[in-house]
C-alpha cells in the first residue's frame, strides 16, 4: 500500500490484505510452529518456523512500519523484549547511554539490574534540556534514549534537537513513543533512529494482549534487528499479533477521544483545591507544551497530578475512584488510575528517577468525560 495514504487509512490496510484462498478481510491467526517445504529449502513465502516468521506477525510488522513512516517493524513478546533486543543489538560491553531522569520503571531496571551486569555504563540525563544531554555524553556513548512524553511525568523532549546532538556524537537516538502513538507522534520523521513501542497500550488498545515494537529506517540496523529478534526469540506470538493489528484499526478514533477527555479532566485538575500540579503538556503552563504542540498532533490521554496531603492523601484518591480502575498499564478504553511510587515505578525508588510520593497518574480513557469528572471530583473529595 502507498505510503502517501492517511494514517486512519494505513492503520486499517497497511499490511492488511485480503486473504487469497478466501478473501477474508481480516488476516487469519496463523497458529503454527512450522511449515511444509516444496523439496529442502523450497519456502513457500519465506516461512519456515513461526519464531522466525510467522505470516500474522508479518501483517503487524508490516503495519507498524507503514505507521511509522519506516522501512522495517519488528514485534515482541513484550515492550521491554522489545528494549532488549535493542540493547543487545546496538551494544557490546564497554559502551555507555545516556537515559532521561523521567523513564519507565521497566526500563530503568533493565538498565541498572540487568544491562549493567553485562558491563555496559548509562547516565541519567533531563532529556528535555538538549545542553543536559549533550554533556552526559562521553567517548563510548552509543545510544540516547528518550521518552516524550515521559512515564510517569509528562516531560517533553524535542526530538529533533536531541537527534542533532546524537548524530554529533556518533551516538543513536531511541524514542520510546508509547505515550503518543505513532498517531499523534512520528520520532523517525524528526530524525530518530529507532523507535520503540509497547504494543500492549494504546496501540493494542483493549488491555487485552501484550507486545512491544522496534521500528527503523536504517536496512543494516533492521537486519541486525531481525538477526537478534529471531536469535533471542522473544517474538509476538500469532494471537496476540492479530490482537495489536485488531486495535490499530481503531487507533486514530481513539487517541482523539482520550485526547478530547484528557483535555476537559486537565481543566478540571487545574482548578481543583486539592491539586498542587497538574503534568499534561496540553496545558499552556506546561514547560515542553510549545515542544509538544511543535511535533505532536494531539496531547494524549495520559495526566499525573500531584495532591495536598502528600503520599497517603494521593493513595487514598486512588483507592477511592469508582470508574477509574486501580491498576497498572495505561492506553485502554478504560480509564486507569495509580500511585506510580508504589506501582509502576517502585524499581526506581532511591534513585535519580524516583517520582514524587504525592504524583497520581491516570490513563484518561473514552468513556464519557462528565462521569470520569465526577468520579475524579467525588475521589478528591
Amino acid at each position: 500500500m502507498s505510503d502517501q495514504h492517511s494514517f486512519e487509512t494505513l492503520a486499517i490496510h497497511a499490511g492488511n490484505p485480503a486473504d487469497p484462498l478466501t478473501g477474508a478481510v481480516v488476516p487469519p491467526i496463523y497458529q503454527v510452529s512450522t511449515y511444509k517445504q516444496d523439496g529442502v529449502g523450497g519456502l513457500r513465502g519465506g516461512y519456515e518456523y513461526s519464531r522466525s516468521a510467522n505470516p500474522t506477525r508479518t501483517a503487524l510488522e508490516d503495519n507498524l512500519a507503514a505507521l511509522e513512516g519506516g522501512r522495517r517493524g519488528l514485534a515482541f513478546a513484550s515492550g521491554l523484549a522489545a528494549e532488549d533486543c535493542l540493547l543487545r543489538t546496538l551494544l557490546t560491553p564497554g559502551d555507555h547511554v545516556v537515559i532521561p531522569n523521567d523513564a519507565y520503571g521497566g526500563t530503568f531496571r533493565l538498565f541498572a539490574k540487568v544491562v549493567s551486569r553485562w558491563g555496559v555504563d548509562f547516565s541519567v540525563a533531563d532529556t528535555s534540556d538538549v545542553v543536559a544531554v549533550r554533556a552526559a555524553i562521553t567517548p563510548r556513548t552509543k545510544a540516547i534514549w528518550v521518552e516524550t512524553p515521559s512515564n510517569p511525568l509528562l516531560g517533553i523532549t524535542d526530538i529533533a534537537a536531541v537527534a542533532g546532538v546524537a548524530r554529533a556524537a556518533g551516538a543513536r537516538l531511541v524514542v520510546d513513543n508509547t505515550f503518543a502513538s505513532p498517531y499523534l507522534q512520528q520520532p523517525l520523521a524528526l530524525g530518530a533512529d529507532v523507535v520503540v513501542h509497547s504494543t500492549t497500550k494504546y496501540m493494542g488498545g483493549h488491555s487485552d494482549v501484550v507486545g512491544g515494537a522496534l521500528i527503523v529506517n536504517d536496512p543494516e540496523l533492521a537486519e541486525e534487528l531481525a538477526y537478534h529478534q529471531n536469535a533471542m526469540g522473544a517474538v509476538a506470538g500469532p494471537f496476540d499479533a492479530w490482537l495489536v493489528l485488531r486495535g490499530i484499526k481503531t487507533l486514530a478514533v481513539r487517541m482523539d477521544r482520550h485526547t478530547e477527555n484528557a483535555t476537559k479532566i486537565a481543566d478540571l485538575l487545574t482548578r481543583h483545591p486539592k491539586v498542587t500540579q497538574v503534568l499534561y503538556p496540553g496545558l499552556p503552563e506546561h514547560p515542553g507544551h510549545e515542544v509538544a504542540a511543535k511535533q505532536m498532533k494531539g496531547f494524549g490521554g495520559m495526566i499525573s497530578f500531584r495532591v495536598v496531603g502528600g503520599e497517603d492523601a494521593a493513595v487514598h484518591v486512588c483507592n477511592r475512584t469508582k470508574l477509574f480502575t486501580l491498576g497498572e498499564s495505561l492506553g485502554g478504553v478504560e480509564s486507569l488510575v495509580e500511585h506510580p511510587g508504589r506501582m509502576t515505578h517502585a524499581s526506581a525508588a532511591g534513585s535519580p528517577l524516583e517520582v514524587p510520593a504525592d504524583l497520581v497518574r491516570l490513563s484518561v480513557g473514552i468513556e464519557s468525560a462528565d462521569d470520569l469528572i465526577a468520579d475524579l471530583t467525588q475521589a478528591l473529595g
